[in-house]
């Protein structure tokens, strides 16, 4: 199975949140985890941040159906 791995740049593009508020849902839980590329490189798989996109709006749409 292929993994592409996004840098913070690209997770900050596809979700419209600042690096703060990436790290802030991260330590709540509420986002996905990084994982490590060495020493100092860090990048999100793709794929989990596609789904946490999609929840998000599959939540959005609910709310506004109610």
């Amino acid at each position: 199975m292929s993994h592409i791995i996004i840098r913070l740049p690209e997770v900050m593009r596809r979700t419209g949140l600042s690096r703060s508020t990436i790290y802030l849902h991260m330590s709540k839980g509420h986002f996905p985890k990084s994982v490590s590329l060495g020493e100092r490189a860090i990048g999100w798989v793709e794929i989990d941040v596609e789904q946490w996109l999609d929840e998000r709006i599959t939540e959005a749409k609910a709310i506004n159906n109610e």
